[in-house]
């Protein structure tokens, strides 16, 4: 039985029809940086879902540090997402935009003219760069910002968190996970500034919490949301205690604001560093409302999940991917389609985006 998991959930001012959520999958298709027929397509095909969060999508020129990301930041991409909303909205969905910033985390051959690297410190990242899709090239060392450039980042979160609204977005999931440049500055090793953003816990936080406040002002905090990945990234390797007082104090500070969720990944399933139980459970002592995991999860982990009350929400990426129809299968208790071409998960064109069948359709 997958009651809880199909049951409609309350998410501040938002009515969910289930807690099934699709998460952000990075797909580059948005060729030349704008949304498009195609992307509203894909997104209307899974409106299904309780919850839809995109893919990473840029606030600003310098945020684009992948090839054919989708940006938020021009009349022409707001009108653009239009139809991805519309699609989604049609079918009686709700979908939230994911704005990312890949500071230090991008590559300066695919910013746009005028745009550079920038993050909390200059500081190159570890291990290999993506490009495109392939692991080849090293990661390049970021202008460290100034305090004038902080504040720059936090206006072009707030000026693409309009935008969202008005392109039709049920609200916005600001990307502090996965070494973007929220959790650059959240983590001692990539952040060794000794100003008011650097150096403590409190001022590590200062950056993520400063945004927020201000992103909830203009749109309201039940319209904003926030992806943590404690222990998910290179940056936090061997700092177990730091770690844990980290996001300790952070989803304390960030319970204050009536978010609409809090969104918390575990990449152990994919090869990540171990997430701590203790660590989901801090969380959700801290943060009362609404909380989302996500991380390798199947239908009987996520019911259970919900049954012992660790998140109110549960994610779905790459079953997402082959199966448009997922709650549905999930529901009638369909066989769910597992065999996924991974040669066409970063491609440009429908193949393995929008032709995958529905189980009716098989």
């Amino acid at each position: 039985m997958n009651d809880l998991l199909l049951s409609s959930c309350q998410m501040g001012s938002i009515t969910l029809q289930n807690r099934i959520v699709m998460l952000p999958m990075t797909r580059n298709r948005a060729i030349g940086n704008n949304p498009n027929e195609l992307m509203a397509e894909y997104y209307g095909q899974r409106a299904s879902a309780g919850l839809i969060i995109t893919e990473g999508t840029a606030p600003s020129p310098n945020a684009l540090g992948y090839a054919n990301i989708p940006g938020i930041f021009t009349k022409e991409q707001v009108e653009k997402w239009k139809l991805t909303t519309d699609a989604v909205h049609k079918k009686g969905g709700k979908i939230f935009v994911q704005l990312m910033h890949t500071g230090r985390m991008g590559n300066p051959k695919n910013l746009p003219e005028g745009a550079e690297l920038i993050a909390p410190s200059a500081l190159p990242a570890i291990g290999k760069a993506i490009k495109n899709t392939q692991r080849t090239n090293e990661y390049h060392t970021p202008r460290e910002m100034n305090l004038e450039d902080i504040l720059n980042v936090q206006m072009e979160f707030v000026i693409a968190s309009k935008n969202a609204i008005e392109a039709g977005f049920d609200g916005v999931e600001l990307h502090g996970a996965n070494e973007h440049i929220i959790e650059q500055f959240l983590s001692p090793i990539s952040n060794q500034r000794t100003d008011i953003y650097g150096s403590t816990i409190e001022n590590r936080c200062r950056f993520a919490i400063e945004t927020i406040q201000k992103v909830g002002i203009e749109i309201g905090f039940d319209k904003v949301a926030i992806r943590l990945s404690p222990f998910g990234a290179n940056s936090w390797e061997n700092d177990d205690e730091n770690t844990f007082a980290t996001y300790d104090y952070l989803s304390s500070e960030l319970n204050k604001f009536g978010l609409a969720y809090l969104h918390h990944v575990d990449h152990t399933a994919i090869g990540g560093n171990l997430v701590p139980i203790e660590i989901k459970q801090k969380i959700r002592e801290n943060f009362k409302n609404t909380i989302l995991i996500s991380g390798g999860f199947d239908v009987h982990s996520a019911e259970e999940t919900i049954e012992n009350n660790l998140a109110d929400l549960v994610g779905f990426g790459r079953p997402f991917i082959g199966n448009p129809d997922l709650v549905e299968r999930i529901e009638k208790n369909w066989e769910i389609n597992t065999n996924l071409d991974t040669t066409t998960f970063y491609s440009s064109d429908a193949k393995g985006y929008t032709d995958y069948s529905t189980f009716k359709n098989q």
